[in-house]
């Protein structure tokens, strides 16, 4: 009888890649997590259950096939195994490396549930991926027939990038219009190289170039340069994601040194490239020799805690208004965060910022949770008599992300909005009331996470395909 190679969560723990320790990772920007051995990622994956109902695919927005790329793991059949994972997911390397696997694949395996440690489904993924790369596995996705059809994709965020890989597999010619001078959006500007290295994104791009996309970078797409993209192409797909930041009003706000997440982060990231930043180089964005207070608990405000750390930082505090239990971002990130020195000061938000001209603290106040609002969790109410002032010479607000006006930005008046002003598109296409346009990704969904922005890549890809198919048979009649 062959022997088993699954069901071996009885016999073997879980265990995680190793983790640099913590005084040597935040010298630096690499990543922290090691890479599994060959036999280490086949001994974790044959932990899978295989499951009848398999719950980590049913919640991934991907619906990777996990169970079957852990088994070809398992027996050592990885390229078969990279085959697998492509095949629902553009980007798995990426995903393996960023992905809140605690909240989606791995916060619903079976396993946990029944008491055994979950499967390390992100850090295998990673490995897999990592693997056939090493091993040229990963090719150009070169159409097998071009069409007479083009497509214009406005942002080259993982949710455009996804759309563009699709949409030129099908012989679809495509052009990617993004404001940055590199494609990538917040892989490359908003996540720090130790959740993700640089190079990773890079190569992706440079498949896509090579598979025939085109890049047409630093467009800042406004009326005149939208009316143009909607005139050369058969369909326009807005993926610009959501860069307006949220901003709270208060004494102070106006101080030099009271700085938004988003410039601080595409700021370090830039000199990570190699760039010349004048901002950074200035002493604005860099922390070094600095007290830092972030404000916020996502997953932004940890990207900025754990920045400061590698730059330098003499302290860096986190506030946030809830508590552990409460907060919007990762454990694990929190975890690391604190490992590397980051104090965070749970049910505490500012009141306001002291300094003359630059920010000397924050005016904070304590706070505690009440009777849960609309959204079920528990408000914070402020403990009267309890504030206190926290020194800084640089704070960072990271209060998430709100939609640019589009309407106005692009010209057209009947691009359809919600009251919150992400733009309407229908539920798996992405289409929207403009003919020929489609949206997806956060300018849709409002600030949520990279993998659902490449499941809307993927899907609006397919419905365009699907409309072109249509289109075609009907022609052929």
């Amino acid at each position: 009888m062959a022997k088993q190679p699954m069901l071996k969560f009885v016999q073997i723990e879980r265990d995680m890649p190793s983790k640099r320790d913590a005084t040597d990772r935040k010298e630096d920007f690499d990543e922290i997590y090691a890479e599994y051995a060959a036999a280490k990622a086949e001994e974790q994956a044959s932990r899978c259950s295989q499951c009848g109902v398999p719950y980590c695919q049913s919640h991934c927005p991907l619906h990777n096939n996990i169970p079957d790329w852990l088994r070809l793991t398992a027996t050592g059949r990885l390229e078969e195994a990279y085959q697998i994972s492509q095949a629902t997911n553009t980007f798995p390397e990426i995903c393996g490396r960023i992905c809140p696997q605690d909240r989606l694949c791995e916060g619903n395996c079976v396993i946990e549930q029944s008491g055994h440690g979950t499967v390390t489904i992100g850090s295998v993924e990673k490995y897999i991926t990592d693997t056939a790369w090493e091993n040229g596995w990963v090719t150009p996705g070169m159409p097998q027939h071009e069409r007479n059809a083009s497509v214009g994709i406005i942002g080259a965020g993982p949710g455009g990038l996804a759309a563009a890989d699709m949409l030129r597999r099908a012989g679809f010619g495509v052009t990617v219009y993004d404001r940055y001078d590199r494609a990538g959006g917040l892989l490359t500007y908003g996540i720090p190289g130790f959740k993700l290295e640089k190079d990773i994104v890079m190569r992706r791009v440079d498949q896509l170039e090579k598979a025939g996309v085109e890049f047409v970078l630093n467009c800042d797409v406004d009326a005149d340069i939208f009316a143009a993209i909607h005139a050369e192409h058969d369909a326009v797909i807005i993926a610009t994601g959501v860069y307006k930041s949220r901003d709270i009003q208060m004494p102070g706000s106006g101080l030099a040194g009271v700085e938004k997440a988003i410039d601080y982060l595409t700021a370090s990231n830039r000199k990570s490239f190699g760039d010349a930043v004048e901002e950074f180089d200035s002493g604005r964005y860099d922390a070094n020799g600095k007290r830092v207070v972030v404000i916020g608990g996502g997953d932004t405000a940890m990207d900025c805690v754990r920045t400061a750390v590698r730059q330098g930082a003499t302290s860096v505090k986190c506030l946030y208004r809830r508590d552990r239990a409460n907060m919007p971002g990762s454990q694990r990130e929190t975890q690391n965060a604190e490992e590397e020195g980051v104090i965070f000061e749970w049910l505490s938000a500012p009141k306001g910022f002291t300094g003359d001209d630059h920010v000397e603290g924050v005016m904070v106040q304590k706070m505690r949770l009440g009777q849960p609002d609309a959204s079920g969790r528990q408000a914070p109410e402020v403990i009267e008599g309890a504030d206190y002032v926290e020194d800084a010479e640089l704070v960072i607000k990271a209060l998430g992300f709100e939609p640019e006006d589009l309407p106005k930005l692009f010209g057209q008046a009947d691009l359809p909005v919600t009251r919150w002003g992400t733009v309407k598109a229908a539920f798996r296409t992405g289409a929207t009331d403009m003919d020929g346009v489609y949206a997806i990704g956060d300018i849709v969904r409002g600030a949520s996470l990279v993998v659902w922005a490449i499941r809307d890549g993927r899907d609006c890809a397919e419905a365009i395909i699907e409309r072109f198919d249509g289109k075609t048979a009907i022609a052929a009649e």
